[in-house]
């Protein structure tokens, strides 16, 4: 996944959505995107809205862990998305990837 390894099938069944609530990523949206991600969350999968993450250009900016994949310019629209790919199949978003932290993907806009 986001490191290149392996997660333990606990580690997959408590993963944490870090939904950035700092001033630039509030800016751009980011309390909706909490609140779509918040929506999906469950016994499994926990939300929670943090601080700057210190990707301010490209929110709001989501981190999923332990994975370590990290989001970049999330909107509310793009959640279910993220939620049936990768937190329900294991499949990160390619099209959504952080560009600076995942750098073999290359980001597309809409």
């Amino acid at each position: 996944m986001g490191n290149g390894s392996e997660n333990s099938p606990e580690e997959v069944n408590n993963r944490c959505v870090w939904v950035c609530q700092h001033e630039s990523c509030c800016r751009q949206g980011s309390a909706e995107v909490l609140a779509a991600f918040e929506a999906y969350a469950n016994e499994t999968v926990k939300v929670e809205g943090v601080g700057c993450q210190g990707q301010c250009n490209l929110g709001p900016t989501v981190r999923v862990l332990p994975d370590e994949t990290w989001y970049c310019r999330v909107k509310p629209e793009n959640v279910s998305e993220i939620v049936e790919s990768h937190l329900e199949g294991g499949e990160p978003v390619q099209k959504f990837l952080h560009p600076r932290i995942h750098f073999q993907y290359q980001y597309y806009s809409d």
